[in-house]
């Protein structure tokens, strides 16, 4: 069973008609929900489960610009100086606060690349810096000079997954946009060769754009619009305590865990260098894609086959617009967790940090993540379809980058200038002999 997420009143009335519909209720398509309803845009939210059921309430609730792919920081900048105004904004409370991030290092050898990526953020005049063990120490009480020094953002922090989307939601419907759940989209209509309009399971909504923000059904949703988008999906387990005493403030990445303080006083941990990949029909078509990203991006993945294999197999046939959608069919995407390396996870965490050794676990979860080859999302219009934008593919990023990627989205289905250059996210880059994979060091 997955996090409990905070719920959203969601409108009863399906509009006839909208400027924009948006595809998916996670952090990407209610932040560009809100963007749009600020600015007068009529815009409707298509949700087919509830708010932030999947991804964006499973993820671990980092905000950061540290350690990003370098061709993400001027996005994140923007992203992070909407967080910092978020509770504002929205008038409730999404958990951020700006708390430190770091990112411990054991070698020489991540040293040197740590100072490459620094390099990369020196022109953005970041605050992020390597720090000494004594520093870490202060940090971190209990690291004990284990590690020889960390990649460290003061400025850097956390937000409530299961809280700040659904917040976004309820503000973009005070300002007026459409929130629909239970409302799959089945597919989308065109005229002229544009778009005119999206069928869902409760009837046609006529529009001018819509922005994809599926996750990890983007891949499924635009192969029947005849579009390619390689796209893969990870599964990352999660687990969170009960309120702890003596712990640290400063959230902490290292090869056997991961750890944040949430709100309640409680703590999200997991094992940040332990994922699985099921082995499904789309593995074989885009092997050679994310080749590159399985020896860089994701080294320490886990190949496994499981039930994903015969279930996407049997998605994958096109669906009539009056018919049933597979997208009906799954509401919530609600993996089950990889409990052994959950355990793992804490049992190292307690043995280094001994304030975690009496913490209780009350939950635990596991969530799909929509990755690319390159381990950049999309924030794309189509040129072959008028009237699409793309938002997809975050690749466990997804979550501190949201309110500005949302807001780019919007910027791209409005034609409004951006609020970063998108040429990095563009949707052709897999297909114009660009060969996108990661950047090392990152």
């Amino acid at each position: 069973m997955g996090p409990q997420v905070e719920s959203v009143e969601p409108d009863a009335v399906l509009p006839q008609r909208a400027d924009v519909v948006i595809v998916g209720g996670g952090i990407i398509g209610t932040s560009a929900a809100l963007a749009l309803a600020q600015r007068g845009v009529a815009v409707a939210l298509c949700e087919k489960g509830h708010i932030a059921g999947e991804q964006s309430s499973r993820n671990w609730g980092w905000c950061r610009k540290t350690r990003r792919d370098p061709r993400e920081i001027p996005l994140v900048i923007e992203s992070m100086r909407l967080w910092e105004g978020m509770n504002q904004t929205v008038e409730a409370e999404t958990g951020f606060r700006q708390s430190g991030i770091l990112f411990a290092v054991e070698t020489d050898q991540e040293i040197a690349e740590y100072e490459a990526w620094l390099e990369h953020a020196r022109p953005y005049q970041l605050d992020a810096r390597l720090i000494t063990p004594s520093e870490f120490d202060r940090l971190m009480p209990g690291a004990g000079g284990r590690w020889k020094a960390a990649l460290y953002s003061a400025s850097d922090g956390r937000a409530e997954p299961q809280r700040a989307a659904p917040a976004i939601a309820r503000a973009a419907r005070r300002a007026g946009a459409a929130i629909l759940t239970d409302c799959a989209v089945r597919g989308v209509e065109r005229a002229g060769g544009r778009i005119s309009g999206v069928v869902t399971e409760r009837g046609r909504i006529a529009c001018n754009s819509v922005i994809v923000a599926g996750g990890a059904w983007s891949r499924r949703f635009l192969k029947d619009l005849g579009l390619t988008l390689p796209q893969l999906k990870v599964r990352a387990s999660v687990q969170r305590t009960a309120p702890l005493e003596g712990a640290p403030e400063t959230a902490m990445w290292s090869k056997e865990f991961a750890l944040r303080k949430r709100h309640d006083g409680g703590y999200t941990i997991a094992n940040g260098n332990s994922n699985i990949a099921p082995l499904v029909p789309d593995s074989f078509r885009f092997f050679s894609d994310f080749l590159p990203a399985l020896r860089m991006e994701w080294s320490g993945l886990k190949i496994r086959v499981d039930d994903r294999f015969l279930r996407e197999w049997r998605e994958a046939a096109p669906v009539p617009l009056d018919q049933v959608s597979p997208y009906e069919k799954a509401r919530v995407l609600d993996p089950a967790p990889d409990r052994a390396a959950n355990r793992k996870a804490m049992a190292d965490l307690a043995k280094q940090f001994p304030a975690f050794a009496g913490a209780r676990v009350v939950q635990e979860w596991a969530g799909l993540i929509d990755v690319t080859p390159d381990a950049v999302p999309v924030i794309s219009t189509v040129e072959a379809v008028p009237g699409l934008v793309v938002a997809t593919g975050f690749s466990g990023h997804g979550f501190g980058i949201g309110p500005g990627a949302g807001h780019l989205a919007a910027d791209l289905a409005t034609g409004a200038r951006p609020i970063v250059d998108p040429k990095d996210f563009r949707f052709s880059r897999f297909s114009d002999g660009s060969r996108p994979r990661p950047m090392a060091g990152v």
